[in-house]
């Protein structure tokens, strides 16, 4: 066995793979706390007192946001609407006396219901993609929309900024690995001068298990979440900006693959999966 591969897909990887995606979800947390406390204390439209006053409560939420993060993950079903309204509040302390003006398009209220998983996820994301934008520290506008068309969670964030983001921006890199994981996409358009608009699609009923590769043949996690695109039928400019990589990486883990499993084309490699 190659020293630089992984081993399969097993259970204890993927508990380890949950746990970092905790772990990032909290570093997501904490930063929004941060600047939402930032933003207060810089407020020139708050006294000392009110200021504090304000920073208390923004901590005190966050320390109980913190503590009922298990439960949140193991949500069974949320309307769309109440997951929306919960992504307001997540945002209201970082907006509220910040320059940063933040607009909410809702989506449909008889929209379907989000799995646990996906509406916890979707917060995240959202609150990642918009700290990114801040950290930029060109941007005065934001318009955050959701919507969904029964099948998939549809996002857009728009900002007002230089218009120069990209998929392969490093800023994006971990939101898009987020997604990816959710057998998402990610998208990026921008607009010199105009700003950019990133989109976010997330399937409501997502694929059990990434990368279902027969145990025998050692794959790696990246080249799982390749597999898995490709069995989603996406082509390798699609897979490249799904997981923020240049295509000609995506070639090296498709031709990995290849060899790997014995198939001889993507259609062959594909079946694998369900074989």
């Amino acid at each position: 066995m190659s020293t630089d591969d992984h081993t399969p897909t097993t259970p204890s990887r993927r508990m380890a793979a949950d746990h970092a995606r905790a772990l990032a979800e909290q570093r997501d947390r904490y930063a929004l706390t941060l600047e939402s406390l930032l933003a207060t204390l810089r407020s020139q439209r708050l006294d000392d007192r009110a200021a504090r006053t304000i920073a208390v409560d923004v901590a005190a939420g966050a320390l109980v946001g913190l503590r009922t993060l298990n439960d949140e993950q193991g949500a069974g079903l949320e309307p769309v609407i109440g997951a929306f309204e919960r992504l307001r509040g997540d945002l209201r302390p970082l907006v509220r006396y910040s320059e940063l003006d933040v607009q909410f398009v809702e989506p449909p209220a008889n929209g379907r219901a989000l799995p646990g998983v996906i509406a916890h996820s979707a917060r995240a994301i959202v609150r990642s993609t918009v700290l990114a934008i801040v950290d930029r520290g060109e941007t005065r506008r934001v318009r955050i929309q959701w919507d969904c068309d029964g099948l998939n969670l549809l996002i857009a964030i728009r900002d007002d900024g230089s218009g120069e983001l990209t998929t392969h921006d490093d800023a994006l890199r971990t939101i898009a690995e987020q997604v990816s994981a959710l057998a998402g996409d990610l998208s990026v358009s921008s607009t010199p001068g105009w700003g950019s608009e990133v989109g976010i699609r997330l399937p409501l009923d997502p694929p059990a298990d990434a990368g279902g590769l027969p145990d025998a043949i050692d794959a790696s996690p990246r080249e799982r979440d390749v597999l898995r695109l490709i069995a989603a039928g996406r082509r390798n400019r699609e897979i490249a900006e799904a997981l923020n990589v240049s295509e000609n990486t995506v070639k090296f883990h498709v031709s990995n693959l290849l060899r790997k499993s014995g198939a001889t084309s993507r259609v062959e490699l594909a079946t694998v999966t369900r074989g």
